[in-house]
């Protein structure tokens, strides 16, 4: 069935007023929004296309982009919900007959709807991946290259060093693995192979390390940092690697005031770079993707690092997984799988292969069988809810506790000691309601207010999660923090290395971290997670979603649910109509 929404009252924003036709009914029906419904309207008449049902497609292509989606699969649409009054004559030879098309306001490519924009992007990202992989391959010093790679990664990282080598020799590499897997140990080897080689030439590398957001981009320059501490590592390696730096692709792709498409990097003024590392590609949206791969250099090394079966971008597009799909056949080697984990405790580590497989009965029989590393708790069990709500005090209460003493270190360590992770940000299972509720408790523990629950929305031990890039601030989304106490009351943004430290008046783009969304989690890890789990009929309970909640965890996870919520999530997946992956083969 097609995902709708249910009408508040008759005052709903997402109900469309003047709407007519069958725009109208498909509002009505909850399958378009307002929004989707103006556009429509809009573009159809100042392109003077007055079929209803070519209308009806616009919509439903704007409603996927509004989705995730970068394209609409009419045929599929129909079939999956014949209830719904699709109107005589919804096809995309229809469509593609109308002076939409004519004038590439939509495209259609083979059995599947475009708005223009996604159909150039996705051209675009398969045209330069392919000349990529066209091009000469890089030149290196295949026995120093050997010699390099067996003292990098001796017996015990296999996998890493078949990556770290196949990646030298090569334009274009997806390294993909989950969690704790060794994707940072072969990036690191990887980097010292060409920096050494470049040293042989007289060169230094130039190594750009981004990712999405700004705490994914930390956590990849403080692994590096890491897996360079390693007694394999040379003090020359360490040298020639030294002053490494991450940043979000904003950032290094150059921010461009008030445009969120194009940046000051592009196919004119290229990269500098000699090898571009990007972390957390599953986070990367379409947009974002092609707007890169315009920006490197041809000659350049791209190495792509992600899960595909994480949670997909929040924009457009499932671009990764695409890769890891498409781009396999067209250059055997590019993709690079590690499989072999090593972070998690041996259950949360069978857990997370049962979920990949999609093996709901060993996934609910892990959980059933209890234990402190792996637990489901039942919400309808008071016994059960006031276990948890102990523990989500506790926890605000070692935040607090810290931040009141001016202890910043330990402040942000009792932060980052656990995650409260929920699917959605509004109602009984969201965000906004568990960030009251763990006020509340740390208000009642203190007999005082806290936060929403009566002492004001600045308080000591508040954590923090900036929500926008702030480029005069320094401050990228996803970045995290804590209100600390001492003379004044200050907020503390973790960084590698160091912290920024600002008054509470100059942070616009942030909120209250004592619970997060799932898709805000990405490129973070916990040391303990718990995962609020919505009733069986959310529509956004799925496989990937319930992965990636359960794959920040490192050494405990709780999650609270009931089981026939985890199978369905188990059960579903969380598919985005995209034409990529076949592309390559096209």
């Amino acid at each position: 069935m097609i995902e709708r929404f249910e009408a508040l009252d008759a005052h709903d924003p997402r109900l469309a007023a003047g709407a007519t036709g069958v725009l109208a009914q498909f509002n009505t029906a909850g399958v378009l929004t307002a929004a989707d419904v103006h556009v429509a309207a809009r573009t159809c008449a100042l392109a003077g296309e007055s079929d209803d049902a070519v209308a009806l497609a616009v919509a439903l292509a704007v409603r996927a982009v509004r989705h995730g989606s970068v394209c609409v699969d009419l045929a599929e649409l129909v079939a999956d919900d014949p209830d719904l009054p699709w109107p005589a004559g919804l096809d995309l030879d229809r469509v593609a007959a109308s002076p939409l098309a004519a004038a590439s306001v939509v495209r259609v490519e083979g059995h599947l709807l475009y708005l223009d924009r996604y159909w150039r992007e996705e051209g675009q990202v398969r045209d330069d991946l392919v000349a990529r992989a066209a091009a000469a391959p890089p030149v290196v010093d295949a026995a120093a290259l050997e010699a390099g790679a067996a003292r990098l990664f001796p017996a015990g990282f296999e996998e890493q060093r078949a990556a770290a080598v196949a990646a030298a020799g090569q334009a274009t590499t997806v390294l993909t693995g989950g969690p704790g897997t060794g994707k940072t140990t072969a990036v690191a080897g990887l980097l010292a192979l060409l920096a050494a080689d470049a040293e042989r030439d007289g060169r230094r590398l130039r190594v750009a390390l981004t990712a999405p957001t700004g705490k994914a981009a930390a956590r990849l320059q403080q692994s590096v940092e890491e897996a360079q501490r390693a007694d394999r590592f040379t003090d020359a390696d360490r040298a020639a690697l030294a002053g490494l730096t991450a940043s979000t692709l904003h950032r290094l792709l150059g921010w461009v005031p008030d445009s969120r498409t194009r940046f000051k990097h592009h196919r004119g003024n290229r990269l500098p770079h000699d090898v571009v590392v990007v972390d957390e590609t599953s986070m990367v949206s379409l947009t974002m993707m092609a707007r890169l791969l315009e920006a490197v250099r041809p000659d350049a090394r791209l190495v792509l690092v992600g899960d595909p079966d994480q949670l997909a971008s929040v924009e457009a597009g499932a671009v990764l997984a695409d890769l890891v799909a498409g781009l396999a056949d067209h250059a055997p080697g590019a993709v690079q799988a590690l499989r072999t984990g090593h972070r998690f405790g041996a259950r949360i580590g069978a857990l997370a292969t049962a979920l990949r497989d999609g093996d709901a009965d060993t996934v609910l029989d892990l959980l059933a069988a209890g234990g402190d590393d792996v637990r489901l708790l039942d919400p309808d069990d008071a016994g059960d809810a006031a276990l948890l709500r102990a523990e989500l005090r506790d926890h605000a209460l070692a935040i607090h506790s810290a931040a009141s003493r001016g202890e910043v270190e330990a402040a942000l360590a009792a932060v980052d000691r656990h995650r409260l992770l929920c699917a959605h940000r509004d109602g009984p299972y969201g965000v906004t309601h568990w960030n009251l509720e763990v006020e509340r408790l740390l208000a009642d523990a203190l007999g005082r207010g806290i936060g929403r629950a009566g002492g004001g929305e600045w308080y000591a031990g508040r954590p923090l999660l900036v929500t926008a890039n702030d480029y005069g601030l320094g401050l990228f989304n996803g970045d995290t923090g804590v209100t600390v106490a001492g003379d004044q009351l200050s907020a503390v943004i973790a960084g590698v290395g160091s912290h920024s430290r600002f008054a509470p008046s100059r942070l616009s783009d942030v909120e209250t971290m004592h619970a997060m969304t799932v898709h805000k989690s990405q490129g973070s890890q916990a040391d303990e997670v718990t995962v609020v789990l919505p009733p069986e009929d959310s529509p956004l309970l799925t496989r990937e979603l319930l992965y990636t909640a359960v794959t920040r965890a490192q050494s405990r996870l709780t999650i609270l649910g009931r089981p026939d919520a985890v199978r369905v999530a188990v059960e579903r997946r969380a598919l985005r109509a995209s034409g990529l992956r076949a592309r390559f083969s096209g």
